[in-house]
């Protein structure tokens, strides 16, 4: 098969993405598909044996058959919970998109038939005074996978995230449906009226489930899309 690669991003931070993004690695495992990770930029790292290390990066590292480094799957490693600019001047460090895409297609040369990168955040978080995490994925062409953490307000942000993807060029791949509480009839119609108003495919609706292991949510998920 040819090798899909897709960029994660989500709604807004807090959503969901690393559940759903390591879900997609576990499903591709369980098609017998090598896979790689990447987690670009990841705020909130706690020191580890000397080391920074974020969890998401490391659930990640968990369903990744390509044998990348912790270093190549999370480069850029800040210690505050904020947004990646602001940490990354809180210890000195600026980020650059060029160093970021360089990077990008290191990981995305390893032996992987599917490679997840997940961005932070949402879709439009600052690198710089002059840049954006979105770049990344225009740069490298990747076609998107988009969060929905489903609560109020989330219709609005997510058609909004959606136009925005579509304004730079890349292509809305699919979205997932992640369920932040227990659901009823209000959360139901959300996900129906967001499948109306969202011009890509329905990849799943995540139940809320606090907890689960990603191979567990896999189950919830339609790999076909990303994959034909």
């Amino acid at each position: 098969m040819r090798r899909v690669a897709v960029f994660v991003t989500g709604t807004d931070t807090e959503v969901g993405k690393t559940r759903v993004a390591a879900a997609l690695l576990a499903a591709a495992r369980q098609r017998e598909l090598n896979t790689a990770a990447m987690k670009p930029v990841a705020s909130g790292c706690e020191e580890i044996d000397g080391e920074l290390r974020n969890e998401d990066a490391l659930t990640l590292q968990r369903f990744c058959s390509a044998p990348l480094s912790y270093q190549e799957i999370n480069p850029i490693a800040l210690r505050s919970a904020i947004a990646p600019h602001l940490a990354a001047a809180e210890q000195g460090r600026s980020l650059s998109l060029s160093r970021l895409v360089g990077l990008a297609r290191g990981v995305l040369m390893a032996p992987a038939d599917f490679t997840v990168i997940e961005g932070a955040g949402g879709w439009r978080v600052p690198l710089n005074s002059r840049e954006m995490l979105s770049s990344l994925a225009v740069e490298l062409k990747l076609p998107v996978v988009l969060v929905v953490g489903i609560r109020l307000g989330c219709i609005n942000h997510a058609v909004l995230t959606a136009e925005a993807i579509r304004a730079d060029g890349v292509p809305l791949a699919g979205w997932v449906a992640n369920h932040l509480s227990e659901a009823d009839e209000v959360a139901d119609a959300n996900v129906a009226t967001l499948q109306s108003l969202l011009p890509g495919p329905l990849l799943g609706v995540l139940p809320f489930e606090p907890g689960a292991d990603p191979g567990q949510v896999s189950r919830h998920l339609d790999l076909d899309p990303l994959l034909s």
